[in-house]
């Protein structure tokens, strides 16, 4: 049986039934891990000491509200690296939900329950969203998740801000303008601080 939904989580548009007025009715949520300086690219450097109790029930929280996940090649083979074969609650949670890896090159997918989707990037997409009632979650900004946003499949972004300055030329979140509606705002124990925007009015 699915776990009840408070009312944070009813006014949270990531959870809203866009069609019938309920919850979760085809949403793309994205989680994007940045430094203080703008860096989104490999976070994984910077961002693992973060990871924390707080931030895990955070992402297990999300994950267990959503019916699979969507990447890119390079996260898809960053977070299979890192967290298959891993136990605990999230780790148990990301290796079993349903994984999307959205690429042309990749002829294998061998991190459980995952599929390799080819064709256009945004009408396979598109269909995955329709498809799942429940949503999808998707993590980090790269290319995968600047097109699906450009061409209006993201709906809410969470921006996870880390207390730290990495350096180096931060690579530009997209390239046309983009106006958000800041829907939360919280800090972690860690110092990180969760920014939360509806990508649409």
């Amino acid at each position: 049986m699915q776990a009840p939904i408070d009312k944070e989580q009813a006014d949270d548009p990531a959870f809203r039934d866009r069609d019938r007025g309920g919850l979760t009715m085809g949403s793309i949520v994205e989680t994007t891990l940045m430094s203080l300086d703008g860096q989104v690219r490999d976070p994984m450097r910077f961002a693992m000491p973060y990871f924390d109790a707080d931030a895990q029930a955070d992402a297990l929280e999300l994950l267990q509200a959503h019916d699979a996940m969507v990447f890119g090649r390079r996260t898809f083979e960053a977070l299979g690296a890192a967290w298959e074969g891993q136990s605990g609650e999230f780790a148990d949670r990301i290796n079993a939900i349903r994984k999307y890896v959205v690429s042309s090159t990749l002829t294998e997918a061998d991190w459980g329950n995952s599929q390799i989707v080819t064709g256009d990037p945004v009408t396979e997409v598109k269909a995955l969203k329709d498809e799942h009632e429940r949503g999808l979650v998707t993590y980090g900004h790269g290319q995968l998740s600047r097109a699906l946003l450009a061409n209006g499949l993201i709906d809410v972004v969470r921006f996870n801000v880390h207390p730290v300055v990495v350096g180096g030329d931060a690579e530009p979140l997209q390239e046309q303008t983009n106006a958000f509606t800041l829907t939360g705002a919280r800090t972690r124990g860690s110092g990180v601080v969760v920014l939360t925007y509806r990508t649409k009015a």
